[in-house]
């Protein structure tokens, strides 16, 4: 993006923050001023289609996590601001699930790993609910067990980006219960909550869940970690998606797969001609 792009992108993040924090502002993530973090970043934003204004967005973060032999990349689910006056509107499946089905398309429909960190009940029902190995959750697909993988994923996160998701050097990890305490420290104190400032989920059990395992007077977080693949892709799409979105949403979706499948094993295949970094065939004598 050009300048004059990322200057009226970051006008637009700040005008949906504006709506939200009454007090202050954020300085971590997409509002930190620091380029690399944005260029690591995918920003999915929602405007109002009758005035053009912003009226909410979700600024994900890709991660490279070292695992000491291998590497993962992690899917940070990150900030999510929305409008108090279109939070009743629906948008959480166009901020969550389409970003993440389209991640995992460019991943090559391999599992891809995600991350979140929240103290609010609605989103720690909808990540538990909506992705597969989702722990910490009180109702999940594996019943909320913690991996080996987890574990590691989670050292690594804590270590090495926690500046992602604005928590401090001083925060603590609870290992078993995946929950950070003092969260609010790195730049992301203003988006502290009450407990009864934080929006429940429909089911009881993330509310109960939340009461019991956080701190919410010293400011405690989940770090949940799980993954996005095909078969909860498929089940997000049948679940979430608004009927009236679902067929321009498949729409989209055919586009993305034909471009980033179809076509190159197309282009690959015509011999005659060169598309772009996809050369032809030299021909044997």
């Amino acid at each position: 993006m050009q300048q004059a792009e990322l200057d009226q992108l970051d006008a637009d993040l700040r005008h949906v923050a504006a709506t939200v924090l009454t007090v202050g502002e954020l300085k971590y993530g997409v509002f930190s001023g620091d380029l690399d973090c944005l260029s690591q970043s995918v920003i999915t934003l929602v405007a109002d289609r009758q005035t053009n204004q912003p009226v909410a967005f979700n600024a994900l973060v890709n991660m490279d996590v070292d695992l000491g032999g291998s590497h993962e990349t992690v899917l940070h689910l990150g900030l999510v601001l929305i409008d108090p006056n279109v939070q009743s509107r629906g948008l959480s499946w166009v901020l969550y699930g389409l970003t993440c089905i389209l991640m995992l398309l460019r991943n090559g429909l391999r599992p891809l790993w995600l991350s979140n960190v929240t103290q609010v009940p609605a989103v720690v029902g909808l990540v538990s609910s909506g992705f597969s190995c989702v722990f910490p959750a009180p109702q999940s697909p594996s019943g909320g067990e913690r991996s080996l993988r987890h574990l590691l994923l989670a050292r690594r996160i804590m270590a090495d980006y926690r500046h992602v998701f604005g928590v401090g050097p001083e925060a603590g990890f609870d290992e078993e219960r995946f929950v950070i305490t003092d969260a609010y420290t790195g730049g992301s104190d203003h988006l502290k909550k009450t407990y009864d400032d934080a929006p429940k989920h429909r089911d009881a059990v993330y509310n109960e869940f939340c009461l019991q395992q956080l701190d919410y007077g010293r400011g405690d977080d989940f770090l949940q970690l799980g993954q996005i693949d095909i078969s909860t892709a498929l089940s997000y799409l049948t679940r979430e998606v608004p009927p009236k979105s679902a067929f321009s949403f498949l729409i989209f979706v055919s586009a993305v797969v034909l471009q980033r499948l179809a076509l190159p094993i197309l282009h690959w295949a015509d011999t005659d001609r060169t598309f772009g970094i996809l050369r032809k065939r030299q021909r044997l004598p």
